[in-house]
């Protein structure tokens, strides 16, 4: 088994660092750049950070901002939010993001993934799939969770895999910012039909949430409240999980 990863997310606006419930009712919870700084003494994998204004608003990636979080982060870090055209993800590149995340534009234009994919490789795309149980399917929204496009979630994710996607950052709508525990059976239901590495997302609250999420086939476990507003921490949750026989990337201090 494959090591799995401890990925903090953080939301951002202009103003600074946000949270929400079920993608609504946003709050500002402080500035962007501390956080930063305290995630790199915190021993997590990666970071993921979107702005979740970007695309409703039409602009393309703050570019001296992620130059800025760039020279203040010292682990992996993944830029999401209003990306669009290639050359945005080579500047995003160029200004330090590792990888990048799509989602809203996705749905638009799918060959936009494939020449990602062919330009820098598959490793470096993260397809994000934002997605709310509508009777009894789960269907993906675009646009921070405003537009129902109607593709249904295992439908959808291997389309993305198909044109080159390398890995997807599965988020419940439903049970985002909640802290009441993954949706597990969607992870179960998009790990057993999709042969991707698979980040999950929306709804932990505590370590167990992690260890059930990654029995049920997740690669790399996603939060961001369980972090904000709790004691817990990326390093406890990595030390719960090697209790359980689940390997992780852990780094001794001297």
């Amino acid at each position: 088994m494959l090591k799995v990863r401890i990925i903090p997310t953080l939301l951002m606006k202009t103003t600074g660092l946000f949270k929400g419930k079920n993608f609504l009712s946003n709050r500002n919870i402080g500035s962007l750049m501390p956080v930063i700084k305290t995630y790199n003494i915190r021993d997590v994998d990666e970071i993921v950070i979107l702005d979740i204004e970007a695309t409703d608003n039409r602009m393309g990636p703050n570019l001296e901002l992620v130059k800025e979080i760039s020279e203040n982060c010292f682990v992996p870090m993944t830029i999401g939010g209003g990306i669009n055209k290639i050359n945005q993800v080579q500047k995003l590149f160029y200004n330090g993001a590792d990888k990048i995340a799509i989602n809203s534009y996705a749905y638009k234009n799918i060959d936009f993934i494939s020449k990602i994919a062919a330009e820098y490789g598959s490793q470096s795309i993260v397809a994000s799939v934002d997605v709310k149980k509508i009777g009894n399917k789960w269907l993906c929204f675009s646009n921070n969770g405003k537009v129902n496009t109607h593709y249904e979630v295992v439908d959808w994710c291997k389309r993305l895999k198909e044109n080159g996607a390398g890995e997807i950052m599965l988020c419940s709508i439903d049970n985002d910012g909640l802290m009441n525990g993954y949706d597990q059976n969607l992870i179960k239901y998009v790990s057993q039909n999709i042969n991707l590495p698979l980040i999950v997302s929306g709804g932990a609250g505590s370590y167990e949430d992690f260890e059930i999420a990654i029995k049920n086939g997740s690669s790399a476990v996603a939060a961001a409240s369980i972090f904000h507003f709790t004691y817990r921490t990326p390093n406890e949750a990595k030390s719960y999980l090697l209790s359980k026989n689940i390997p992780v990337r852990k780094f001794f201090k001297n």
